[in-house]
């Protein structure tokens, strides 16, 4: 399944090359405006929300780089920008990176090695659409069964370890039943007893001391719509009885009340647990967990999915970068390796600290593997591994005899072509390449 990003804005003034690209996006699905020169692409791009920008570094009547320059100037939050360069251009495209770029292609190119640059920046976090919530085989068919699951009104259990999105799960299974149905979800676990029964099922007024007025609890608010109980299997035995009781008569009675009052929600609970080893130790009930599991939905640990470790890194970083109204930082070549190969224990809730930490000490034009993980890159030995490709090694055995001779010329970058016998040009892109980057590299 293709994922469909929202709208591009296409600026590329070559007849041949626009209608090509026009064309293969048209197939893809991907909405797009195709501008053939900067002037009109600048008047769009001050009045739309684009999803991505595709250019051209030559144009007509205004330089890729200087329109990017120019809306950089006016303070605006930019959409990612990935530039089309030919060989001569690549310098004005490397240093376009440093002011923070997203990417650069070099042509002629190949329009699929395009198209998936296109998914990786455009990869949305907390949306359903197609490849919505992961490119791997095990989300994809999660999210075909969502889509089954949507039609009916059976309850869900949604299982996996800490921070893998179970929250995130649950709402996309809400989007696809409506959304503008309200959506509440509450933690079972960070609620005493007596907290816990207030919020789920609401009180009276007068019910207890503190209690000043009525309250409408979750179950109220959630009627119509989906209540998402994460944490379940941390639930008082005591309330798993209330709890089985307004599940099977579809109503509730606040505390402190005698009315029943009728609700009508899709629950969807979650746990980190191992259900069934808790009822058989007595801690959870075993009609309430056949109540709650009509359908159980595993979520795999992020390792056992590394294909969606870079569309979601590549999401958050945007995301935590439009929070602050600032453009998303590149992810240096080194770093997007780094992230795929890290285990990370606690899944995405991890890896979403690790990129807001790394946007804050960036420069906000890059996120390198040393700001990413707080430590310089490893050693070459201690990166080898038997299962890797010969390609990965080649890399980390140039990449680390390119550092060294940088460093042997004070990070001066024509001394250092000069010493490795290749140009200035070759020497930034395999920098670049490689995700090697100093702040004191000079021309």
């Amino acid at each position: 399944m293709t994922q469909v990003p929202r709208r591009i804005c296409l600026i590329e003034d070559d007849e041949i090359m626009g209608e090509s690209l026009s064309d293969r996006f048209t197939l893809e699905g991907f909405g797009h405006d195709w501008y053939r020169n900067g002037g009109d692409a600048l008047v769009a791009l001050r009045q739309q929300d684009y999803a991505l920008v595709i250019s051209d570094i030559r144009l007509p009547d205004i330089t890729g780089d200087a329109l990017f320059e120019q809306l950089l100037a006016e303070h605006r939050s930019l959409p990612p920008f990935i530039f089309i360069t030919g060989h001569g251009d690549i310098d004005t495209a490397v240093r376009l990176l440093k002011k923070g770029a997203r990417d650069y292609i070099t042509k002629p190119f190949d329009l699929d090695a395009l198209i998936e640059k296109i998914q990786d920046t455009t990869a949305p976090v907390g949306e359903l659409g197609p490849g919505g919530l992961g490119r791997s085989p095990a989300m994809r068919q999660i999210e075909a069964l969502l889509h089954r699951l949507a039609a009916s009104e059976a309850s869900v259990l949604i299982t996996g370890e800490s921070g893998v999105g179970k929250e995130r799960v649950a709402q996309a299974l809400h989007q696809l039943t409506g959304e503008s149905r309200p959506f509440i979800a509450v933690n079972c676990g960070a609620l005493t007893e007596s907290l816990l029964e207030a919020e789920l099922f609401g009180y009276e007024k007068g019910a207890f001391t503190g209690a000043g007025r009525t309250k409408r609890g979750v179950f109220e608010q959630a009627d119509g719509g989906t209540l998402f109980l994460d944490e379940i299997g941390d639930m008082p035995l005591a309330m798993q009885v209330r709890l089985l009781r307004a599940l099977q008569e579809r109503s509730i009675v606040r505390v402190g009340g005698e009315t029943p009052i009728p609700v009508d929600i899709r629950l969807v609970c979650a746990t980190h647990q191992i259900l069934q080893e808790r009822v058989l130790s007595g801690q959870f009930r075993e009609d309430l967990y056949y109540r709650i599991n009509v359908v159980e939905l595993r979520i795999p640990p992020l390792r056992e999915r590394p294909e969606d470790i870079l569309p979601l890194a590549l999401a958050l970083v945007a995301e935590i970068a439009a929070a602050s109204g600032k453009s998303p930082p590149l992810l240096t070549p080194a770093a997007e390796h780094a992230l795929k190969a890290y285990p990370w224990p606690g899944n995405i809730r991890e890896l979403k600290n690790a990129l807001e930490r790394a946007s804050l000490m960036s420069d906000g034009r890059s996120i390198s593997h040393d700001i990413l993980f707080d430590r310089p890159a490893p050693p070459l030995s201690a990166q080898l591994d038997v299962a890797g490709s010969l390609r990965d090694y080649l890399s980390e055995c140039e990449r680390d005899f390119i550092v060294r001779a940088l460093g042997s010329c004070q990070w001066q970058i024509q001394c250092c072509a000069d010493s490795l016998g290749i140009s200035r040009k070759n020497l930034w892109e395999k920098m670049r390449k490689l995700g090697i980057d100093n702040e004191n590299a000079a021309d």
